[in-house]
């Protein structure tokens, strides 16, 4: 399918430029990125106007950090939680984040709703249109855009047209339904108990995971006295409709971690079940899918949410740039994000499903090929920091461009400028162009025709003179080296 050239004047009458499907996280950073370009974007919800205190969603890693730092809003979000710096895992495994390499060398603890905050309000000042409790019934493609089949609040029937659409709308995505697009993938762990409490006694570590084979469990701190505890016991499989009391949180801790913590004052208890599923595909034609409607996985990591967010910022500049007319190759762009991130959410469904599985470990040879890794994790420095590249995202590289360079597809670090931070300057939502002192600027030819921003290293080393070409998203598109 050709892509429509949208410079202003060149393109058919449409709506809407973009038409996002879902307005949790990841759709609200995409739409935010689309607005905040100048783009004509369209937000449709089907949960009416307003947000719950209560959600799932509770970690946010140090790669996620980063690009919501690109985004003007880390700091914001950084006072809403606890840093942790240290995950005690199965009793004795300590992972030290503070060695992250990063501006943000921890996991911070905030719930999914202060994360939906800032972004919300980021897309509404931008521009984005909201339609809040309108569903989405069909969609139609053609090779000039997409036609959404959409139900108002009050049960009118609409149509929006656009020239391109994205299913952002979780596990149960209407847009993939849609699509006809398969959802492979089985439940690998069922009735998993969720509570926000207070505690009498606090945790001594900040985070703390344990399981002994029929049990386990995980308590998290909010940092404003509520707490997240998750459990799962093995001899207790019911549906995720059967009813779950304090009573039953309480019990899991206690054959997990040794003490309940003095648990009280439940505001939140809820029972559900984890899938691993992957689409097949994340784009057809001028469709896309992101985070959950693309990818679930188990809870372990807490790589969710943060999965999702990167396939927004992945995204959004690319859609920025073909409905710019900046695309050298409007569809070997557009293709390039399911090449880029597919391989990614199948990563998280393995790393997340393993962790998993070690804590459910309950026969003595998987209990001690859990000691066996965690033993590996805390004595062997590489393993540890393997590890804790691919848990907190900082260790998420791409294929490189051909022609690249030796660095193209790895994540650019915050490293200073003339000009300032890098991380800070790609605030502009523009390409940057890193150059040494001196040296005439020059871009690649299979670079967006946009114009990067030029700034200036300042590196000491004369033999360092390499320029660098940073993507919107924070990774190296080329080197001259």
């Amino acid at each position: 399918m050709s892509t429509t050239d949208t410079r202003t004047g060149d393109r058919p009458t449409t709506d809407t430029d973009v038409i996002v499907v879902g307005a949790g996280p990841t759709g609200l950073l995409l739409a935010g990125d689309l607005a905040a370009a100048g783009l004509r974007v369209t937000l449709v919800e089907r949960r009416p106007a307003g947000r719950s205190n209560l959600t799932r969603a509770f970690g946010v890693h140090a790669r996620t950090l980063e690009l919501l730092d690109t985004r003007g809003l880390a700091d914001a979000l950084e006072v809403t939680g606890t840093r942790l710096t240290r995950m005690r895992l199965f009793g004795h495994l300590s992972l030290d984040l503070s060695r992250l390499p990063s501006r943000y060398n921890h996991l911070l603890i905030t719930p999914q709703y202060e994360v939906e905050r800032l972004l919300e309000q980021r897309a509404a000042d931008a521009g984005v249109t909201f339609r809040h409790g309108t569903a989405l019934d069909a969609l139609q493609q053609d090779a000039d855009g997409v036609t959404a089949h959409l139900t108002d609040p009050d049960g009118t029937p609409r149509t929006l047209r656009a020239h391109h659409l994205v299913g952002t709308d979780g596990h149960r995505s209407t847009v993939r339904t849609a699509l006809g697009l398969p959802f492979p993938g089985t439940s690998v762990i069922r009735s998993i108990v969720l509570a926000d409490v207070r505690l009498t006694d606090e945790p001594a570590a900040s985070l703390t995971v344990n399981g002994n084979g029929d049990t386990f469990a995980f308590v998290a701190p909010f940092g404003d006295g509520w707490y997240r505890v998750m459990g799962w016991d093995r001899t207790r499989q019911v549906p995720d409709s059967e009813p779950v009391d304090l009573d039953e949180v309480r019990a899991l801790a206690r054959r997990a971690l040794g003490t309940d913590h003095g648990m009280h004052d439940a505001r939140w208890i809820s029972r559900f079940h984890s899938d691993e599923r992957q689409a097949p595909a994340y784009r057809v034609g001028r469709v896309f899918l992101a985070g959950d409607a693309a990818h679930v996985h188990s809870p372990a990591g807490g790589q969710g949410m943060n999965t999702g967010l990167q396939d927004a910022a992945n995204l959004s500049w690319k859609l920025i740039a073909v409905h710019r007319g900046e695309a050298p190759d409007p569809e070997a762009l557009l293709d390039s994000y399911q090449a880029e991130r597919h391989p990614v959410g199948a990563m998280v469904l393995r790393t997340s499903g393993a962790l998993i599985r070690l804590a459910m470990a309950h026969t003595p040879a998987t209990r001690a090929l859990r000691a066996l890794a965690t033993t590996a994790l805390d004595t062997l420095r590489p393993a540890s920091a393997k590890a804790l590249g691919t848990l907190s995202g900082l260790g998420i590289s791409y294929a490189p461009a051909p022609g690249g360079g030796r660095t193209s597809g790895r994540r650019a670090p915050d490293v200073a400028l003339r000009e300032g931070r890098l991380h800070a300057l790609l605030r502009a939502g523009e390409f940057v162009l890193i150059t040494p002192q001196g040296a005439a600027p020059a871009l690649p030819p299979t670079a967006p025709t946009t114009t990067a921003r030029t700034v200036h290293a300042t590196w000491p080393d004369p033999a360092r003179r390499t320029t660098v070409l940073v993507r919107p998203d924070g990774y190296v598109l080329w080197t001259d080296r």
